[in-house]
């Protein structure tokens, strides 16, 4: 059933995307179909049962169509059983900077959405509220490195006992992978409309140090599946 299942969930999550046009469409398959972190996130059962989400830098919305998309299916008792269950969103909240892909989230999710709210906003500006899980997939790279840690230490004030920050960041100390990932991440930013960025990238032994310093416990593990990147998924939980 597994085979058969992912791209049953990749055409549920991706649907809604068509309102946006082709681009938004075939950008939202692309990156749910081919980057393994999502269905990677899905299959181990990363995130709790419940709880409410905020998505820092989430585009488009992405992760919360596939989250959405995962939750009814596994309602209608379409889930492949050596998958864990299906997380239940309570809330869905996304912080994105470019107003265009606000755009292409609004139409995707349409007005009034009763689990989805897209503001646009500067990551390390807004009141990051009361939420159980934050996300941050390939962004605080964008960030210089004072405000990454002042944004973490936000993060970790923000989450409960037993909270859940889940990134990915690319790995500095990992040679040529992670000068490919960044030549990749120029690419698809320009490709999506926005100006190049600089980035500020730290080793993953750095990034674990931080985190671990913020009162995190954390687990890493390489979420690149064969592809040449330097790609690292850190689940970072408040002890309980």
């Amino acid at each position: 059933m597994t085979t058969a299942f992912f791209p049953a969930l990749l055409e549920q999550a991706t649907q809604p995307f068509q309102a946006g046009g082709q681009f938004t469409y075939r950008y939202a398959r692309g990156k749910l179909a081919y980057d393994c972190i999502f269905r990677e996130m899905l299959q181990r059962g990363v995130f709790p049962a419940q709880g409410h989400f905020l998505d820092l830098g989430c585009g488009q919305g992405s992760l919360f169509a596939l989250l959405l998309a995962a939750r009814q299916l596994f309602e209608q008792g379409h889930w492949p059983a050596d998958w864990a269950t299906a997380p239940r969103p309570l809330s869905l909240r996304g912080i994105e900077l470019m107003p265009r892909d606000v755009q292409r989230a609004a139409l995707a999710f349409g007005p009034g959405h009763p689990l989805v709210r897209i503001e646009q906003g500067d990551m390390t500006q807004v009141d990051l509220g009361c939420p159980d899980v934050i996300t941050i997939l390939d962004a605080l790279h964008y960030l210089g490195y004072t405000q990454q840690e002042i944004l973490l230490q936000r993060i970790r004030a923000a989450l409960p006992v037993g909270g859940l920050f889940l990134t990915r960041i690319g790995d500095a100390s990992a040679g040529m992978p992670f000068l490919f990932s960044n030549w990749v991440d120029h690419v698809v930013t320009y490709a999506r409309g926005h100006r190049m960025p600089r980035l500020h990238c730290r080793k993953l032994a750095e990034w674990r140090d931080l985190l671990i310093g913020l009162g995190f416990e954390v687990d890493s593990e390489v979420m690149s599946e064969g592809m040449p990147f330097a790609n690292v998924m850190l689940v970072c939980r408040v002890p309980r």
